[in-house]
């Protein structure tokens, strides 16, 4: 892969000081140097980015990108197997179109890599995945293939399985559901290790397998929840089974912030731009964000794509700072705070040696609603461009050709 030096540029590396004039260099996927003083290689591919800003890939933590595509109805819909209240051995990985319009979207919003999430159907929907937003198969795209679980409180899985005419359809019934799914997992897990240690058979349950990774502390747990009520549920149940929780939209999650920033639990928040379609939505407030942030909490901003276009994730913090966030949190909630939020700032979120070469040149400050993305590296490769002439953003080829 060749080496390249964006140059010249506001460099904002999100996790430490900008550089005015500064130079990022890429390797072979990586970043290899940032700073006003970089020796650049003979040879290297040298893009000049006076004038603009430099900053790491955004980051999309919860979005249903490749699930649920944009545009095809129906058919293009995998985000929720709702035949099952426990779906933990479901995957998003195996239901993602590399090909969906949405990726070439989030190019074009300086989107590099988002969470994969199942939808909100089940009280247990299933594992999530880490992908990039470029790439000619989901195994060239994934980063992460172990990020998490998604599980859903509130209105959605009572309403589905309420439907139905079956467990669970109260919010009583969706918190049982968990228990119970929890309390079997750590009776498997005793199973699993007395079966081991006598040298015996034991049967393989995919769901239970995932569940005991949650309580094990190898996978998040990410609670989709709106309400105050649900979101105290949810720590209520994390504190009783001892699970990395992680809550997702958190709509109401401003009027108990001091609740959560005592607790340490991180929100990714989101979407900010819908209408109250829902009763647990009646709060929903740009005011939120910056709200959370001065509480404490650990802030990431999401989209839910398709609910609100993935290259929109960049407006919705700019006017979270309209209403009262700090600029350079909402930078942090795009970048380092999803990563760190995920367990993923080994790779991703910010602009410094050894992490992916997810770099976006910016016409200007990303927070401006008028600046856009003119060209994005994802792991050093050159794969959109904005072009001046026609006014349209150019995304690199993935078909094989011969």
């Amino acid at each position: 892969m060749t080496t390249t030096a964006i140059t010249n540029g506001y460099v904002v590396p999100v996790d430490g000081d900008p550089i005015d004039g500064g130079v990022v260099l890429m390797d072979d996927g990586k970043i290899v140097a940032v700073g006003a003083d970089v020796s650049i290689p003979a040879g290297a591919d040298v893009v000049d980015a006076a004038g603009q800003w430099v900053l790491p890939g955004f980051i999309d933590a919860h979005a249903h990108l490749g699930v649920h595509e944009d545009g095809e109805g129906w058919s293009g819909d995998d985000t929720n197997e709702m035949t099952d209240p426990n779906g933990a051995r479901f995957r998003a990985l195996d239901g993602i179109d590399p090909y969906e319009l949405g990726f070439d979207d989030a190019l074009s919003g300086g989107v590099t890599s988002v969470v994969i999430k199942p939808g909100s159907g089940n009280p247990i929907g299933g594992r999530t995945v880490g992908v990039k937003t470029w790439g000619r198969t989901v195994v060239d795209m994934t980063f992460a293939e172990d990020v998490s679980v998604k599980s859903a409180l509130g209105e959605n899985p009572k309403r589905v399985y309420g439907e139905k005419d079956k467990t669970p359809s109260t919010r009583l019934g969706v918190a049982a559901t968990l228990r119970e799914a929890f309390t079997k997992a750590r009776n498997y897990a005793a199973q699993r290790e007395h079966a081991r240690s006598e040298g015996t058979p034991f049967d393989v349950d995919l769901t239970m397998e995932t569940l005991v990774d949650v309580l094990d502390g190898k996978l998040y747990w990410d609670q989709h929840t709106h309400r105050a009520d649900d979101i105290v549920t949810a720590v209520r149940l994390a504190d009783e089974f001892g699970y990395k929780l992680v809550v997702n939209h958190g709509t109401e999650g401003h009027l108990i912030a001091d609740f959560l920033a005592e607790r340490d639990v991180p929100v990714i928040l989101g979407p900010l731009f819908t209408s109250r379609s829902k009763v647990e939505l009646r709060n929903r407030t740009l005011r939120g964000a910056g709200i959370l942030a001065r509480a404490g909490v650990k802030l990431a901003i999401t989209t839910d794509h398709p609910v609100i276009p993935i290259h929109f994730l960049v407006y919705q913090a700019a006017l979270a700072v309209k209403d009262g966030l700090d600029r350079d949190t909402a930078l942090r909630s795009l970048t380092v705070n999803p990563a760190e939020i995920l367990g993923l700032d080994d790779r991703i979120g910010a602009l410094k040696p050894g992490m992916d070469a997810d770099v976006v040149v910016w016409s200007g400050d990303p927070l401006d609603v008028m600046s856009r993305a003119r060209r994005v590296f994802v792991r050093g490769r050159d794969v959109y461009r904005f072009d001046d002439t026609t006014g349209d953003g150019v995304v690199a080829e993935r078909r094989y050709r011969e």
